[in-house]
């Protein structure tokens, strides 16, 4: 450990933020990085336990207590390699990762944990800086070749790893631009998409070959990927979203999230848009359902768009500000929290459904709500609790149910779970078909980025497995 003393000398202390008035000006990232002698610090809280609960609460098992070492002794370097051992993309999780691995940290128990999100971003970025990140080029090529279908992180883990095992690796995407929700799911205030064109130039560099614009099984047909590669990978998104089937669903100005978070992410980067029916929440009165992070994403978007207000409604009741560390630890806790995004103005209400949209030619104008009575897992409505608010724009954040299934997956005709996922093991990763592997949310379903990561690797040993017999490539 790197201070035996450290989580008794030193309190936490994490990164800021640039201040909300000015960052909802724009859609730069507004973390303020801590300098590294205080980065030094809050390495030293990391206790080294015997048993570091930490690995298992992060997905991809990072080494944690060992680069905290490293980072204490300013060996950075060699705190990027252990790092970069378990984790293709921290710079991504260093962002946007909730830190499942700080609610498992043994300080938790009767303490603030150590910062392990922060410093996990402080030494990819500083690897970045010194020019320390250069690509993995494998000493010899196998001749074999894989079709990786969905950009997201699960399928730029797997198409990495896969070509430095040196296979010949086509990664597709449908959209124009590579990254799945990476690019267009989260704001770019939360995580620049310089970030992955960076990561890109690597992989490229590595002989990935990106196909963006092709929509396998809508205009490209499912079986050309058997046909043409010896594996094919499938690491599309969890993409049906969850719909509200109410009264005035169908009034414009009710959208899904993803709609909208999409679009503004285009415009960010200067695509072109004009041909989709604008989504804008300037001037108006913004409805947020669904308490995640893809409705928080919604509300800093708003914000920045000029709303008038933003209400966010969860059906869920309002959880405790404070979890029962005692109960939980070291699982992750349920209690109240909240983004950047909420401190920069919203009103928040829970235990709240909806009843109906309400509008007038053709626009929805106002949502009817009521009151809910939760006892354990059942509610039910509270008599006379029925309320209107102003709502010239709904948006859907109420996640997502499973994969399209219209298009590849019908023509591939895979076998599916009871949630509609494709059916897959953690093994082998394979589906119905043994030439077919999935991973990612297509296979786990709705999930977090570093689980996709997690799986894009995994995943990636098993098609390599697959092809040549036995493989060097870590889980």
């Amino acid at each position: 450990m790197g201070k035996v003393t450290g989580f008794l000398e030193f309190g936490r202390e994490d990164r800021g933020y640039v201040k909300a008035k000015e960052r909802v000006k724009g859609y730069d990232e507004f973390l303020v990085p801590l300098p590294e002698e205080k980065l030094a610090k809050q390495a030293a809280r990391c206790m080294d336990c015997g048993v570091p609960f930490c690995h298992n609460g992060c997905p991809v098992n990072n080494l944690i207590p060992d680069w905290n070492n490293l980072v204490y002794r300013h060996q950075w370097r060699a705190a990027l390699d252990s790092l970069h051992s378990t984790n293709n993309f921290p710079e991504f999780t260093g962002r946007i990762c909730p830190a499942p691995c700080e609610a498992s940290c043994v300080l938790t128990i009767n303490d603030d944990p150590v910062t392990i999100k922060t410093i996990e971003c402080a030494i990819v970025d500083r690897g970045w800086d010194e020019g320390w990140i250069a690509p993995v080029v494998p000493a010899a090529k196998t001749g074999k070749r894989i079709a990786v279908v969905g950009s997201g992180p699960a399928g730029m883990a797997a198409a990495q790893q896969l070509a430095r095992a040196g296979h010949n690796v086509t990664l597709f995407e449908k959209a124009d631009r590579i990254g799945g929700l990476l690019r267009y799911g989260i704001p770019d205030f939360k995580m620049d998409k310089r970030l992955i064109d960076r990561r890109m130039a690597q992989m490229a560099a590595e002989g990935v070959t990106f196909c963006t614009g092709v929509h396998v099984g809508v205009g490209f047909a499912a079986d050309r990927l058997t046909a043409e590669h010896d594996a094919v990978l499938l690491t599309g998104g969890a993409e049906h979203p969850r719909d509200l089937p109410v009264p005035g669903r169908e009034l414009d100005g009710v959208h899904y999230a993803m709609d909208y978070l999409t679009q503004q992410n285009k415009r960010v980067a200067g695509d072109d848009a004009s041909d989709q029916r604008q989504i804008l929440a300037t001037g108006k009165h913004v409805v947020v359902i669904g308490g995640g992070d893809t409705g928080s994403d919604c509300i800093g978007t708003a914000n920045r768009q000029g709303a008038a207000s933003i209400t966010q409604f969860e059906i869920l009741p309002r959880p405790p500000v404070k979890e029962n560390t005692p109960l939980v630890w070291p699982n992750w806790p349920l209690k109240l929290r909240s983004s950047s995004s909420h401190e920069e103005g919203c009103e928040r209400d829970f235990a709240v459904t909806t009843k109906a949209f309400i509008g007038e030619n053709g626009r929805v104008t106002r949502l009817r709500g009521a009151r809910l009575l939760w006892e354990g897992a059942r509610m039910q409505e509270v008599a006379g609790s029925e309320f209107e608010i102003p709502a010239d724009l709904v948006l859907l954040a109420m996640g997502f149910v499973h994969p399209v299934h219209a298009g590849m997956l019908e023509q591939l005709a895979l076998e599916r779970d009871g949630r509609g996922n494709v059916k897959a093991d953690t093994d082998r990763y394979q589906t119905s078909n043994p030439k077919v592997f999935a991973a990612g949310d297509m296979r786990r379903g709705q999930s977090l980025v570093v689980w996709a990561i997690r799986e894009g690797r995994q995943a990636a040993r098993a098609v390599d497995a697959f092809l040549m017999g036995s493989s060097d490539l870590p889980r």
